[in-house]
Formats: C-alpha cells, sequence, structure tokens
C-alpha cells in the first residue's frame, strides 16, 4: 500500500469520458431551445420596428393626406422625395437613417391604395421561405 501523498491525484480516462458524455447530452437538450428562443426573439424585434415604422408611415401621412409610393419607399421618410408633390413635408424627417430588420437586410415597403405592408425577408434574405427563413409582413405582426 502507497502513503496517501504519493498518491496519483487527477481523474480517470473513464471518469473524463462519462462527464464529456453528460455534458454532450445536456447540451443536445438545452441548445435547440435556446436557439428557438433566440429566432424568435429576432422575429419579435422585427415586428416591433415594424410597428414603429407604421407610426412614422402615419405621420408622413397625416402631413401629407398620402402614404409615400412603392417605388419612393422608407426613403420619402429620410428625405422629402417630390417638394410639389408633399408640399408639408416636416422640416426635420421622419427617419434619421433607413431602418434595418435583425438580419442587418432593409426592410421592404409596398403601398396597397390607402394602406402599405412592410416585409421583412428574415435570415435567408430572399423572397418565401420555410421555418425561420420565413417572410415577417407587418400585417401578420399585428394578429
Amino acid at each position: 500500500m502507497k502513503p496517501l501523498s504519493k498518491q496519483r491525484a487527477g481523474f480517470s480516462l473513464i471518469e473524463l469520458l462519462i462527464v464529456i458524455v453528460i455534458l454532450g447530452g445536456l447540451v443536445a437538450v438545452v441548445a435547440p431551445g435556446l436557439m428557438d428562443a433566440a429566432d424568435q426573439a429576432k422575429r419579435d424585434t422585427v415586428c416591433l420596428k415594424m410597428n414603429d415604422l407604421e407610426k412614422r408611415l402615419d405621420m408622413f401621412k397625416l402631413d401629407n393626406g398620402m402614404y409615400p409610393e412603392t417605388e419612393e419607399g422608407f426613403e420619402a421618410l429620410t428625405s422629402n422625395p417630390d417638394s410639389e408633390k408633399y408640399p408639408n413635408y416636416r422640416a426635420k424627417p421622419y427617419l434619421k437613417k433607413l431602418p434595418k430588420d435583425s438580419w442587418k437586410n432593409l426592410f421592404v415597403y409596398i403601398k396597397k391604395g390607402d394602406d402599405f405592408d412592410i416585409i421583412s425577408f428574415a435570415s435567408d434574405r430572399k423572397e418565401g421561405g420555410e421555418g425561420g427563413s420565413k417572410d415577417i409582413f407587418f400585417s401578420v405582426c399585428n394578429k
């Protein structure tokens, strides 16, 4: 029998493997939930930004009697696109810079008669998509 002071301190290979397997199992169970929560947080943030854009577009309409045209887009909120068409445009713009969604994409603005829609193409940065890449529409955010 060896004296206690000379016994080897540390973990055996089997003990380390058991700890690694347990940690791997925990990560496999917890990680998907965290990823879903992060994606949902990004989508919720996009809806909040869309609500802010709606208010700025409404202010534009109150001042000018109409929403900007689709071709003018959100640029019409940063500077007056046509001083003859919008003579009541504020001296201070409605937006300081063009808005971006949670994935650093510009929002898409589409005028529909007396209404409008705001779209984010989400993480895939293109129209359409499935699951977490599905486009986010302003009309859906308000339901």
